[in-house]
């Protein structure tokens, strides 16, 4: 018994020892593999900013996690989000795509260039949008490895080569935007029942559009602008087959010798008398092909059962690692991505669905019913050219705008196509749009439910109000202004191929942080009758001032992208002189630029800071003259604005860096 306890003596602290080593061999393990993915991120984070952000927009004096636009759960990135930023570089690769937790990856408007890099380790994504930048290259087949991807964006680009067929499989896809790219091939054939939001258009895509049940419900809409596509859906007949049976006068068989022949065939020639064994050896052979034959299907179905068997264990072990994955999940991450899900659901744009008889644009929460709506405190805001303005404040507490739209104005649209149109307009999402959330009709009853801007408009802003006063605008509030408007029209002339077609200043309002949203936009299409004679001439002239030589002479409903771009310019020289459009002269570029400074400086009576801004001011003049030219075709597109400004912008800015470098060099010395 002594020699026993002796000998367990050492073998329990051994035994202890080892079980001891093992947990702390454990933790040191978890801390490394810690630190590892940790450091990871980092290097990913920092070589995206190395060399795609070029004019260093991004700040980095902080902790990774705090960075603009970086989301973090546990010290691991899950949300990247950097939009209507000019990084200006490349995406390259051994950067965002190694951040392996990342669920949104949205790059979108950041001027970024060069070839897509490989996607496969992103296994967690669920939406990737590199839409409007200037991305060259093929489309990455690396994506279709990404199985929880639901959102996909890669419009207004330069991507080349075909649509890859893989993208059919990618069953949980509900938001697919090629459009605008120079795509060419053929149209996968998708029928995934969970896509909602799919474009193509504006391509260089050729042959026939497969005919499947979610392509037809999307139409024609979504493949715009391919001029070599034909089908069903894109109401083109495609060129006729040649017919199998169309008779063509036969050529005489070339001359060949017997040996050519029997060379040909694979075989000697027999001779008539040879038939009996011919006919043996036929059936011979018939009897071991078949046998063969038998062979290969019983070895075909035991390696399909195997390669089943394997699959299913895979798939076994996918789920158990996202179920573990998703268990470890908490609050605090699904918190972290919540935009996410507002993401997916603002894309789910297809068909609206009805609480009552209201009709809710999809995609939107059913917060109130038209009973509530009736029974809402109104205030009235104004009367505009398609309908009058309301305040609406519900039980809930909730301030919606509704507007009432002109029954005169609108008698010639029938109710199918005013259905179609709010759904077309209801699809529209941008920052820079106030959002249509629902609508109404009812015999010659028609309303409009938007979002409430409590700032104002923009007419105020310039003009003042009864009870407050205007003040001249700085240049950065009047670039930042039009930066805003040319975001929001971009958008409806590009993405959507829509007009707004009453551009002014009364319909740009003033969202929570100052940011500039068009409002009534796309609704002009729907009058079919002029509009009642205002009694106040002023407001008649300014209205006609905003519209473009072209549209004065023209049919009541004209509307053109190149008649928006000159609104926009009338918009602009009223921002930057306080101006109503009325009183605001036609004149060639110098002259205009020397108007627009006189009227500044009267503005500000003491000179305010012109004199330093003078050469800003001019250059937003010249955006504004260039869009307000007589002739359309001489007008830029909206996009092209766009650029124009945010050229601007980057100079000043680059500007300011070099005026704080020269004041601490000069310091220094």
């Amino acid at each position: 018994m002594l020699l026993r306890c002796k000998c367990n003596l050492p073998i329990s602290g051994f035994l202890l020892f080892c079980f001891f080593f093992t947990i702390v061999a454990s933790s040191s393990l978890n801390h490394t593999k810690h630190v590892f993915h940790y450091n990871r991120d980092v290097s990913a984070l920092l070589r995206f900013k190395s060399k795609a952000d070029l004019w260093n927009k991004i700040n980095t004096s902080s902790h990774f996690c705090q960075w603009w636009g970086v989301t973090c759960y546990g010290n691991r990135v899950v949300r990247l989000v950097i939009e209507d930023l000019y990084l200006g570089g490349c995406l390259v690769p051994d950067s965002v795509n190694k951040l392996d937790q990342l669920r949104v990856l949205s790059l979108k408007n950041t001027s970024l260039t060069g070839p897509l890099p490989d996607f496969s380790a992103l296994v967690n994504l669920k939406s990737l949008f590199l839409d409007h930048n200037s991305f060259s290259g093929s489309f990455p087949l690396s994506v279709l490895a990404l199985h929880r991807l639901r959102t996909l964006d890669f419009s207004f680009n330069n991507l080349t080569g075909p649509i890859p067929p893989g993208l059919v499989l990618s069953d949980r896809l509900i938001y697919l935007r090629l459009d605008s790219n120079r795509f060419n091939g053929a149209v996968p054939a998708l029928n995934q029942s969970s896509l909602h939001t799919f474009n193509v258009s504006v391509n260089n895509l050729t042959g026939a559009v497969p005919v499947t049940t979610v392509l037809l419900r999307f139409g024609i809409s979504s493949f715009l602008k391919n001029p070599n596509l034909c089908g069903e859906i894109v109401h083109k007949e495609c060129n006729p087959r040649p017919k199998f049976f169309t008779p063509v006068t036969a050529a005489p068989p070339p001359k060949m010798v017997l040996g050519q022949i029997a060379q040909i065939g694979g075989a000697r020639l027999s001779r008539p008398n040879q038939n009996k064994h011919s006919r043996f050896f036929v059936i011979l052979g018939f009897i071991s092909g078949a046998f063969i034959l038998f062979i290969s299907v019983a070895c075909l179905i035991g390696a399909v059962k195997r390669r089943r068997s394997k699959n299913e264990k895979q798939k076994g072990k996918e789920s158990t690692a996202v179920v573990s994955f998703d268990a470890a999940e908490t609050a605090e991450v699904a918190a972290a991505i919540e935009q996410e899900s507002e993401i997916e659901e603002k894309v789910k744009k297809l068909q609206a669905t009805k609480s009552g008889s209201l009709v809710f644009c999809a995609g939107e929460a059913h917060v109130y019913t038209m009973d509530q709506l009736m029974t809402a405190s109104a205030e009235l805001l104004g009367r505009g050219t398609v309908g009058t303005t309301y305040k609406a404040l519900l039980d809930s507490r909730l301030i919606v705008t509704v507007k009432r739209l002109d029954a005169i104005r609108l008698a010639g649209v029938g109710r199918d196509k005013f259905e179609r149109h709010m759904e077309s307009v209801g699809a529209l999402g941008h920052p820079n749009l106030v959002p249509l959330r629902a609508y109404f009709q009812a015999k010659e009853e028609r309303l409009l439910i938007y979002d409430y801007l409590p700032n104002g408009s923009l007419s105020s802003l310039v003009h003042g109000t009864k009870s407050s006063r205007a003040t001249p605008l700085h240049w950065t509030s009047c670039l930042k202004i039009a930066e805003d408007v040319a975001q929001g029209l971009s958008y409806i002339h590009q993405a959507w191929q829509l007009v707004h077609g009453n551009l002014k200043s009364s319909n740009v309002l003033l969202g929570p942080d100052f940011e500039a949203c068009i409002a009534d936009y796309c609704l002009v299409a729907l009058a079919t009758n002029p509009p009642l004679t205002s009694n106040d001439g002023q407001e008649d002239a300014d209205a006609a001032a905003y519209k473009a030589p072209e549209a004065r002479h023209k049919s009541l409903n004209y509307q053109s992208v190149k008649a928006d771009v000159y609104s926009f310019g009338i918009l602009l020289l009223e921002l930057l002189t306080g101006k109503q459009p009325s009183k605001i002269p036609v004149l060639p570029l110098d002259e205009m630029i020397e108007w627009v400074r006189k009227v500044r400086e009267e503005g500000e009576k003491k000179n305010g800071n012109w004199r330093e801004d003078r050469d800003k001011f001019g250059m937003l003049t010249e955006v504004a003259v260039a869009c307000s030219l007589t002739s359309p075709e001489q007008r830029p597109t909206m996009w092209q604005v766009l650029k124009m400004l945010q050229e601007i912008k980057e100079a000043a800015v680059m500007e300011e860096c070099e005026l704080v470098m020269d004041s601490s060099n000069s310091e220094s010395s």
